[in-house]
């Protein structure tokens, strides 16, 4: 999951360099981060300040009178290709977000008044460069309708009849959104629907080039991950925010081959559980690649699984968030509507995104064929891209000889140390102002 505002809310407070020699590589890097979000913070800050006063001085809109309309509590299934933003959630620091754009669209086409009132729930909170053909959020949004599934009557909204037909929701956003996001389709829902509490299960997939993978025993790998686990070993721990238990189920997991051609082919990964942890699949894809390329043993899961024996992380690197996608969230009763007037265009406009990716995609495979006849041998390097420390010509070093992060009970106990000391630091803070 992405850290956002909530995750950084103390100010930075100075810390001793006889403090920091006591830090180690993992806090240090926490400790960089939360300085470099409150610089970013800061120029944030700055430049919606100025935006704001520009905007005040050259826009008047025409007020628009709520009272007249009722809501709508609907669900909206939304597409998007995240590689360019900073995640799915709202963040301090940027506006390159999904939410950011899809609020911005929502409060210009009128659908919501802001998002305090909106009702609003996501089902998934994707990182930094993921992306998703299947995130769900529920929200109240204007309607022309009076009666109906998820109908909430104002009673001051003008009489209607009911015939006038609903709000196109997916064309009139779609206008507005950037080319990277689309909502496929909307359904109504009962008021107190929730996309997050409601949802059955979440499909992730994680798509990879073959290369020279050995996918049949990287789906023999995988199949260990289903069932309830202990998952610590798998993820980053995000103690800071307070998740403390790592323990969930996985119902299905596996490995296909798209087509076996050669070492182009294209591979899935697919999972399916209720709920993920920070970073998981993103770690799993990191052992399953090393299990691939021979470096691992399938049983290294059932060693990272086993806490008894090793109850700190190694040291590894987690892989790339390029191919990581939201697929699929499965509901119980959710009926989708899809207008295929909006069908259409969407058809049109990932066709034309395809195209411009496919030619530049056989533009690359063309130079490939020109310069492998004279190569001395045939590489199929295709999946060294995705884990950014793997070095080929360098001697491995096994997982579970490797120097190893914090246990679980370090971290509680690190963050009830940093929760006292800003604590403490806040106090200090208002004494002086007191003075």
């Amino acid at each position: 999951m992405a850290k956002t505002a909530d995750d950084f809310t103390t100010t930075p407070a100075s810390i001793k360099t006889a403090d920091l020699n006591s830090l180690s590589k993992e806090d240090l890097v926490d400790r960089i981060r939360q300085l470099e979000f409150h610089v970013n913070q800061l120029k944030n800050i700055i430049a919606k300040s100025n935006d704001q006063k520009v905007g005040k001085a050259k826009l008047k809109n025409r007020p628009f009178d709520w009272s007249k309309y009722n809501k709508r509590h609907v669900a909206l299934k939304i597409a998007y290709l995240g590689w360019d933003y900073k995640g799915f959630v709202v963040q301090e620091d940027t506006n390159k977000t999904i939410e950011h754009a899809l609020f911005e669209a929502l409060i210009t086409a009128k659908l919501i008044e802001n998002r305090e009132t909106s009702n609003y729930h996501r089902c998934g909170r994707t990182d930094k460069g993921v992306s998703a053909f299947c995130q769900v959020i529920s929200i109240d949004l204007r309607t022309t309708q009076s009666s109906g599934i998820g109908v909430i009557t104002n009673p001051t909204a003008a009489p209607t009849d009911n015939e006038k037909p609903e709000i196109d929701f997916a064309g009139i956003l779609n206008r507005i959104l950037p080319d990277e996001i689309r909502v496929l389709a909307w359904a109504p829902v009962q008021p107190d629907f929730s996309a997050r509490f409601d949802c059955n299960s979440r499909t992730y997939k994680y798509f990879f080039a073959k290369g020279d993978l050995n996918v049949e025993i990287m789906d023999l790998a995988a199949k260990k991950l289903v069932g309830t686990h202990d998952f610590r070993n798998l993820c980053k721990m995000d103690v800071g925010n307070g998740v403390i238990s790592f323990i969930r189920h996985i119902d299905s997991a596996g490995v296909t081959v798209a087509n076996d051609s050669d070492g182009y082919s294209m591979c899935t990964f697919t999972v399916v559980s209720k709920a993920f942890l920070w970073h998981q699949i993103r770690c799993i894809m990191a052992l399953l690649f090393m299990i691939g390329k021979g470096q691992e043993k399938p049983e290294i899961l059932d060693e990272l699984f086993d806490i008894e024996r090793n109850p700190c992380k190694p040291q590894y690197t987690m892989a790339s968030e390029l191919p990581l996608n939201l697929f699929d969230c499965s509901y119980t009763d959710l009926s989708w509507i899809y207008d295929s007037v909006e069908v259409e265009k969407l058809l049109s406009h990932y066709q034309q995104q395809w195209a411009e990716h496919s030619i530049k995609s056989f533009m690359l495979r063309s130079v490939i064929g020109s310069l492998k006849d004279h190569a001395p041998s045939l590489n199929n390097y295709q999946a060294d891209i995705l884990v950014s420390d793997y070095r080929r010509h360098t001697t491995y070093r096994p997982l579970l000889s490797r120097t190893t992060c914090g246990s679980l009970e370090d971290r509680k106990e690190h963050f009830a140390k940093r929760r006292k000391l800003n604590k403490f630091l806040n106090s200090t803070e208002l004494v002086k102002e007191d003075n």
